[in-house]
């Protein structure tokens, strides 16, 4: 924790400002209260996690804590203002958010990872800055130490904040994010925002039943009372294994961290996977009790080798789940949040979002979100059909390897081996050829597709989720005679880059535990830092993964720009505690670089928050 000179709070500007009643905030309207900024952008799973840990500190604080959320976007889509609403409302925000959509304030504040977060005092002054998630203990101690310090001063204003609820709307659905095919041709959808599972007549649109209060919670128990918070994907279990498991259907409760069961007949919800507690532990290859084992935003879910395969977004993983022998672990994906292919343990995912089986059984495709890439698996080996990275992505048809996504969150295997794509930000419906190789556009114009559904009549529905509907595909969409190709805009994200110099570079990851904890090394070493670079050819020397937080690198000359990718992690456990829990801190970086003759040859980051 290092020590900054008092430093004035930059004025919020940006485009516009939501929930405040039209309302244009500036830093004088917040004199008097603390105020807790948070840089975020609604495509990023850890944004989403700072969240729901803030919603607790909002409520215990309500009359002297002002969160504001600034928008700062990573994708094109993004930056859209309607978008932004959309999420806004989708991801039940319940504090101001400031649009920032060129980055201004991001720059003004010196953010550089989502999310970071910002406190400034009742006086105006930056008093602490924080990366990543898991801030929640410490924002809790300095909150506390605020009050006491600027109730003895006289400064501090109890009273309402800003913020101004919007009308709630009238929808049947409201962002819905995933849906099934029921036995007799109904249809399952899970209703995000409205935290519940509607089941629709064949047309898609009749309601029959609602399972769930409606309300978000952590609730099992008969469909009018159980409670959901912001569930994702459904999977129907195969019958032998129902009849065993003794529910028929498997629920993604994404924001709970937790898979439920549901028994159709009756509606009846069981947990049956996770804590409810966000996994913040330690990879292993291990079986753990479903119960007992702590998971992180389960997003989408597949039958698939005769177990239910999880895309676990939160952590950048894929899981498996037994249903009989109600057991979970891990399955594909280190937790490093990158694009690499390989063996399921060595792979790198991005936020995996959607998963299909192909027809035969034999291939599980995965929409990678963060990547912008379709990825599949197959005899152990994790793949990638569409997509360049993390920073690159866009609405390019043709070949699959020049081909270009925008966070896709949905994939649909048909019938012919080829796959339908929820190509989410560009508001496309996609189709990947594997005999081709070819990626073309079957319907555009959508509002958020973030699943597809293939119908008992052969058709295809889209979860159309910033609409609030389903809608049904020409039948064209199976075929490639009925697609087109787009030759659209490529993005590649834009940063302000660090200046480095060419050759020897310390990466240095600055790390203090929180007051309280000290290293752990009980399950080996207490920190762990993953180095990579895009491309690869900017790092002559340091990509790789390490136990020491500072790696000497080599910068080629000859490479004049790219992306430093890092993950560092710590292991922490209350220290002087009998039975002392135990925390792990991580967090992942994209530092754009530039390579400069006089450049920095030392990049500081740091992995915990709180540098005051």
């Amino acid at each position: 924790m290092g020590t900054t000179p008092r430093v004035r709070a930059p004025e919020l500007r940006g485009r516009q400002w939501l929930n405040t009643g039209g309302r244009e905030l500036r830093l004088a309207d917040l004199r008097g209260k603390i105020a807790l900024l948070d840089f975020w952008t609604f495509c990023c799973i850890n944004c989403l996690h700072v969240l729901d840990e803030l919603r607790p500190l909002e409520e215990k604080y309500a009359d002297v804590l002002v969160v504001v959320g600034v928008h700062s976007p990573k994708f094109e889509h993004e930056k859209d203002p309607a978008a932004l609403a959309a999420a806004v409302e989708r991801y039940g925000v319940h504090h101001p958010v400031l649009d920032d959509p060129e980055l201004d304030m991001w720059q003004q504040y010196a953010a550089k990872a989502w999310p970071t977060l910002a406190v400034v005092d009742p006086e105006g002054y930056v008093v602490a800055t924080m990366a990543g998630e898991g801030h929640a203990e410490g924002l809790i101690r300095l909150v506390d130490d605020l009050i006491a310090t600027h109730e003895a001063k006289g400064t501090l204003h109890r009273g309402d904040g800003p913020y101004v609820p919007p009308t709630p709307p009238e929808t049947t659905l409201r962002f819905p994010g995933k849906a099934v095919l029921l036995d007799g041709g109904n249809l399952l959808v899970s209703d995000s925002a409205r935290h519940s599972l509607v089941e629709l007549a064949p047309d898609g649109e009749t309601l029959i039943r609602r399972i769930g209060s409606g309300e978000r919670d952590r609730v099992d128990g008969p469909a009018a009372s159980a409670g959901f918070a912001e569930p994702q994907g459904l999977c129907l279990l195969p019958p032998h294994v129902a009849e065993v498991a003794g529910y028929d259907l498997l629920v993604a409760d994404t924001v709970n961290h937790l898979l439920r069961g549901v028994r159709l007949e009756t509606g009846e919800v069981t947990t049956v996977a996770g804590t409810g507690r966000q996994w913040r532990s330690t990879v292993d290859d291990h079986a753990h009790d479903a119960r007992s084992v702590d998971l992180s935003s389960p997003w989408d879910l597949a039958w698939y080798d005769d177990t239910v395969i999880v895309a676990m977004a939160g952590i950048h993983q894929l899981w498996w789940f037994d249903p009989v022998k109600r057991t979970a672990g891990m399955w594909a994906g280190t937790t490093v949040e990158a694009l690499r292919d390989g063996p399921l343990t060595e792979a790198w995912l991005a936020q995996p979002s959607g998963l299909s089986v192909s027809a035969d059984g034999a291939r599980l495709w995965v929409a990678d979100s963060e990547t912008s890439a379709i990825r599949y698996v197959q005899n152990g080996v994790l793949g990638t059909a569409v997509g360049q990275g993390l920073f690159d992505f866009g609405h390019v048809d043709g070949p699959a390897d020049r081909a270009l996504l925008q966070h896709p969150l949905g994939v649909c295997a048909l019938p012919d081996g080829s796959v339908l794509i929820a190509d989410t930000y560009n508001g496309a419906v996609r189709r990947f050829d594997p005999a081709t190789g070819l990626v073309a556009t079957v319907a555009d114009g959508l509002a958020e597709p973030s699943d597809l559904v293939l119908t008992a009549d052969g058709g295809v529905l889209v979860v159309e989720s910033a609409a609030h509907r389903l809608t049904r595909l020409a039948p064209g969409a199976l075929t490639a005679a009925g697609a087109d190709t787009v030759d659209g805009p490529r993005h590649r994200l834009e940063r302000k880059p660090t200046d480095v110099a060419a050759g020897e570079v310390t990466l240095e990851v600055i790390f203090t535990p929180a007051p309280g904890q000290k290293l752990d090394e009980t399950y080996g070493p207490s920190t762990r830092l993953v180095v990579s670079a895009s491309p690869p050819e900017l790092l002559i020397e340091g990509a790789g993964t390490g136990t020491e937080l500072s790696r000497r690198l080599v910068v080629d000359p000859a490479v004049p720009q790219g992306v430093l990718q890092v993950t560092a992690q710590a292991a922490t456990c209350d220290a002087d505690v009998e039975h002392a829990a135990c925390h792990l801190t991580r967090q992942d970086w994209g530092v754009p670089v530039r390579v400069v003759d006089d450049g920095a040859t030392r990049v500081p980051l740091v992995l915990r928050g709180l540098d005051t």
